[in-house]
């Protein structure tokens, strides 16, 4: 019966369109929507600062029929998947390391504390001396700015398995990486998710304001040079599509991991 019930609440449908919340979040945007329509038409502000729904919809169309944009968007995506490549298997085996001894947990994870909230664009100059000024000072930053979150995450995962579990483990003498993937990872997959999400949007945010600063492709570029030549549109057209491709790939990673369905049963 137990497992009847799980296998319901996790079959559950989707909010349905006549759900409060789902409501809530149509009047919210349509209200937005509505003020920005309003003030693109007040006239209180230049023309192109806010321009009008129709002039914005017609630059996003124009911008996902350029062939361009897709070079930059690739060159973005690569660098953000190095970056998750490398600062999260880090950052899970630091978390897995601190979590996993006392001794190095107090010693080493305040840290983490204090340098986890610090900006990581100040690290830029250093990264562009150490790495150049090409895709690598980008994917560096990035890389160091997802390493935190999932750090932490998983770190906090470890104190929270049943300790119980790890006997049992121990008891069949398993050996470190069995314990890690039969054991660990399993027992703090939402923590772990978590942090990933987390140092996804971080990493995202700290490549394109790497490719803002210095750099001649990506989607950085794009938005600072739409800006840089007075572009209003394709600047918000920029952002928008920036916006729903990060949601995108924010969901993608929740149910992959059984997070976003977890939270709907």
């Amino acid at each position: 019966m137990a497992e009847t019930g799980r296998l319901t609440r996790a079959g559950a449908p989707a909010p349905a369109a006549g759900d409060p919340v789902t409501q809530t979040r149509i009047i919210i945007i349509v209200t937005v929507l509505v003020l920005w329509e309003a003030l693109a038409r007040s006239g209180l502000l230049f023309r192109d600062v806010v321009p009008s729904l129709l002039v914005i919809a017609r630059a996003v169309a124009e911008l996902l029929v350029d062939p361009d944009y897709y070079y930059n968007l690739g060159w973005t995506v690569f660098e953000v998947a190095v970056a998750m490549l490398v600062g999260g298997s880090s950052g899970l085996v630091a978390g897995l390391i601190l979590g996993g001894n006392k001794l190095l947990g107090r010693s080493f994870e305040p840290y983490l504390y204090y340098l986890g909230p610090t900006p990581k664009i100040i690290f830029f100059p250093v990264m562009i001396m150490w790495f150049g000024i090409g895709p690598g000072s980008k994917m560096a930053l990035g890389t160091i700015s997802c390493f935190f979150p999932i750090a932490l995450s998983t770190a906090a995962g470890m104190r929270q398995i049943n300790p119980v579990l790890i006997r049992v483990g121990r008891s069949f003498r398993a050996r470190t990486w069995q314990m890690v993937t039969k054991i660990y990872l399993p027992a703090m997959r939402h923590p772990v998710i978590n942090g990933v999400r987390l140092g996804l949007g971080v990493a995202i945010i700290g490549t394109l304001l790497a490719e803002t600063k210095l750099s001649n492709r990506g989607l950085g570029y794009l938005i600072i040079n739409s800006y840089a030549t007075f572009d209003m549109p394709r600047m918000y057209a920029n952002l928008i599509v920036l916006f729903v491709l990060a949601i995108g790939a924010n969901a993608l990673v929740g149910r992959l991991g059984g997070i976003d369905q977890i939270r709907r049963a």
